[in-house]
């Protein structure tokens, strides 16, 4: 777990970081369709989040994690294993095809091995702990994209990678690993509009919405593995490119 001090940052993407975009990357065709479809807004406004002190886990939470739960308590494994195990050579690749519920299960078997409290990061705590403080970086190195420092559909990959593949090129300033791409990760979050607050409800979980999701993954394009990409999914959504890490408060 890498502690994350507290203090204020920089949530959200700017109109000058939209046009940044615009003007820098080499598909600036692809940008302008989401330009003129209003796509960036659910980024918007950017705006200053005050985050307590807390902890997140350096890489997520891997099948090797995941397998352990799943001997111990008979839950069911998740879709994207081959029976009763994650495929060979895949044990520190992240686990994905779980859902909301089945997150929060693994959670609580973990707190009830440790007697710690486990829990998934807010939005605003995950966008702090990928981009760093004030300077609001597109990407957890910087503002120029670069292809050997992360997993997306661009690297020709085509599946997950072990945790910490791309480090410590790819790491945010705080040294988490596989911020953006590799897979997509669950927050505790709801997903609604800015500006972000924790005090406005969305942070209570209500299975009538949907809850956001960060960083892009192996399936998706570098445009979507960007520090302020937020996307919204159902409680019992899963998916082979979506997973998880564990965040703590001291």
């Amino acid at each position: 777990m890498i502690r994350i001090p507290e203090g204020p940052f920089t949530m959200g993407l700017s109109d000058e970081q939209v046009l940044f975009l615009l003007r820098s990357e080499d598909w600036a065709e692809e940008w302008q369709e989401w330009y003129d479809n209003d796509l960036f807004m659910v980024e918007q406004p950017q705006h200053i989040v005050y985050v307590p002190e807390f902890y997140i886990a350096q890489y997520p939470v891997t099948n090797a994690d995941y397998f352990a739960f799943v001997w111990q308590t008979g839950y069911r494994m998740p879709r994207t294993w081959n029976g009763f195990y994650y495929p060979d050579g895949t044990d520190d690749h992240p686990v994905t095809g779980v859902s909301r519920h089945d997150v929060l299960a693994y959670i609580e078997w973990l707190n009830q091995q440790t007697g710690m409290k486990y829990r998934l990061p807010t939005e605003a705590e995950w966008e702090k702990a990928a981009r760093g403080d004030l300077d609001a970086r597109i990407y957890p190195w910087g503002d120029e994209f670069g292809l050997w420092r992360c997993n997306t559909k661009e690297g020709g990959k085509f599946s997950t990678t072990p945790v910490g593949s791309y480090s410590p090129s790819g790491d945010s300033p705080y040294g988490v690993a596989d911020m953006v791409g590799n897979v997509w990760e669950w927050t505790s979050s709801l997903f609604r509009p800015y500006p972000y607050s924790a005090t406005d409800g969305r942070e209570i979980p209500n299975d009538n919405e949907k809850y956001v999701v960060r960083g892009g993954s192996w399936y998706y394009s570098r445009k979507l593995a960007r520090c302020t990409v937020r996307e919204g999914v159902i409680a019992t959504y899963t998916s082979p490119a979506l997973g998880f890490r564990l965040a703590l408060s001291p």
